[in-house]
């Protein structure tokens, strides 16, 4: 697939963009902070605050850099928009769901990978840019941009049971296929991971599936008392 911009084009982009909205990094990371930090709570509302933080990070990336900026060298970018802004409005809605996704710290093997998975995003990835060359203002950057906030989501999602998990999937799933493609054919190595963290989610989620029908619960599944 030949992409209608060069690499060069595509850093220009995220520079100009990146200047423009600074400082709304630093409050990405802030709520980033905040989404992390409610892990450790043991309140059900702590669910739900994760998945309006993620929800608010998906729609700033619809609007903000996919519809605003992206499209400005990519006529696809505006499809890429609708993608990100369903994708918050399915956060927002099992965030408001009787039976929200329970997200939550866990021991397991699936756990320790989404928390790789967030530190990657938050700090692995833009030090990947510095080291490729492509700068902290001149690339991606965590909450602002699509690949790190796709690799944050999906760390969370490691971390996350219920019957929204799938459905919150789906979007983050295609997206690291695409961010695969950046990976391959714009020299954005740091992307590579996400197609890693695509996998891994992807795998889970099968042997979730294959755990339900055989009628299997985990401890981590049996719901924490209401405080």
């Amino acid at each position: 697939m030949t992409l209608p911009f060069t690499e060069e084009q595509f850093l220009a982009v995220f520079a100009t963009y990146n200047s423009a909205i600074w400082p709304a990094q630093l409050v990405a990371y802030a709520f980033g902070l905040v989404a992390v930090a409610a892990l450790w709570s043991a309140r059900p509302q702590a669910s739900r605050l994760i998945l309006a933080v993620l929800a608010v990070m998906w729609a700033w990336n619809g609007i903000g850099y996919h519809f605003a900026s992206f499209s400005t060298i990519n006529p696809a970018a505006k499809l890429f928009a609708g993608f990100f802004v369903l994708q918050a409005l399915l956060l927002l809605c099992s965030a408001a769901a009787a039976r929200a996704p329970s997200i939550r710290i866990g021991r397991d093997l699936r756990c320790w990978a989404g928390w790789f998975t967030i530190l990657y995003a938050a700090l692995i990835y833009p030090l990947l840019g510095l080291w490729a060359g492509h700068g902290l203002m001149a690339g991606p950057m965590f909450g602002v941009a699509p690949c790190p906030t796709t690799l944050f989501t999906i760390g969370l999602l490691l971390l996350a049971r219920g019957r929204w998990v799938v459905w919150l999937s789906i979007i983050p799933l295609l997206w690291s296929g695409v961010g695969f493609a950046a990976a391959v054919q714009l020299g954005m190595l740091e992307d590579l991971a996400l197609s890693a963290a695509g996998l891994v989610l992807l795998i889970a989620l099968v042997i979730d599936a294959i755990r339900t029908r055989r009628g299997y619960i985990s401890p981590r599944d049996i719901p924490r008392p209401s405080t």
